[in-house]
């Protein structure tokens, strides 16, 4: 079905397909409301911008595994896609996602391992090639163990530019540094450095954009105040990009400024498929939704062999091989 971003009600959509809040699980219960509240500011948002309608699907894992909503804008006016995902999952981890998990230090015992999962994400890739690609992602895990559980939160959000507008770039980082420090001095600068070292495309020896901040297992710290962190990190989602994408939609652009931006949106597709963890262990998880999962890709992208980028094309070039500081 269609629907103008500001009529969506996500929380009526997911009530009887995803959790039951009187589980007793605060954390999560409370996880599950704050992500689909910020799909449906998201989605307003943008939908404001370009006029058009988002698509909301709907769906649900087979034997009572939970669900999601998957909002996306496709052809848009100023977007060529823009999606932004919920999903409320829980079941059983295959072999290949215990391994995955094993291999990043989690002491998990068995062959059978059962999972909740809580995620919102989002890929916004504009028509513009003035209009940077953002993404961010924020999710929390939990592991039944006995009477007590594990549990983490990961996430982050980067900035994707076709060509370099240094502004941009230090409006973005100083928005998801004001956040960070609302906690912490040290998650900024921490979180920071993880992020240039994670969206990095070893094949190409460079990195997907100009960054952000990037976090997994976070489970050190009170898990409340985990989750307030998570939540100033989201707040910071809407003030960090949509004036990036007001102030450069209505610029003029050539066709070699396209041609690029198909270059880069296929960095941006070898990253995903190759090096992404996320989506490696989406596809490895039993009954998985393919659709929402390969949401983050965009609807075109190009690969040309050798292709010698001009000059101000490798202004970008030397910022993707060089990470800099941007406040």
């Amino acid at each position: 079905m269609e629907f103008m971003a500001p009529t969506i009600t996500c929380a009526e959509i997911l009530k009887e397909a995803v959790s039951d809040p009187s589980n007793g699980n605060h954390i999560a219960s409370a996880m599950e409301l704050y992500i689909m509240g910020l799909q449906k500011q998201l989605c307003e948002a943008l939908a404001a911008i370009d006029g058009s309608q988002f698509k909301t699907d709907k769906w649900e894992r087979p034997n009572n595994g939970g669900g999601g909503v998957t909002c996306v804008l496709q052809d848009g006016n100023v977007f060529e896609k823009a999606g932004v995902g919920v999903s409320v999952v829980h079941g059983t981890l295959s072999k290949n996602a215990i391994q995955q998990m094993k291999s990043r230090g989690k002491e998990l015992f068995g062959d059978s391992v059962e999972f909740r999962a809580l995620g919102i994400s989002s890929v916004i890739h504009p028509k513009s090639p003035h209009v940077p690609t953002m993404h961010f992602n924020y999710r929390f895990f939990e592991i039944p163990e006995g009477d007590s559980k594990l549990w983490w939160f990961g996430g982050g959000s980067d900035l994707t530019p076709t060509y370099l507008h240094e502004g941009d770039a230090t409006h973005f980082h100083t928005t998801l540094k004001a956040a960070c420090d609302t906690h912490s001095a040290e998650y900024y600068p921490k979180f920071k450095k993880w992020c240039d070292e994670y969206f990095y495309i070893k094949h190409r020896e460079e990195s997907r954009g100009v960054g952000g901040i990037f976090f997994d297992d976070l489970d050190y710290i009170p898990i409340n105040d985990a989750f307030s962190f998570v939540k100033s990190c989201g707040n910071a989602v809407i003030p960090s990009y949509i004036p990036l994408i007001k102030q450069h939609m209505d610029e003029k652009y050539t066709e070699e400024e396209l041609e690029w931006k198909l270059l880069r949106r296929g960095r941006y597709v070898e990253f995903n498929l190759v090096l992404d963890r996320g989506t490696k262990f989406g596809l490895h998880t039993e009954n998985a939704r393919i659709e929402s999962i390969l949401m983050s890709l965009p609807l075109n992208a190009r690969w040309e062999y050798m292709n010698e980028p001009g000059e101000r094309e490798k202004v970008l070039l030397e910022v993707l091989k060089n990470p800099r500081e941007w406040c």
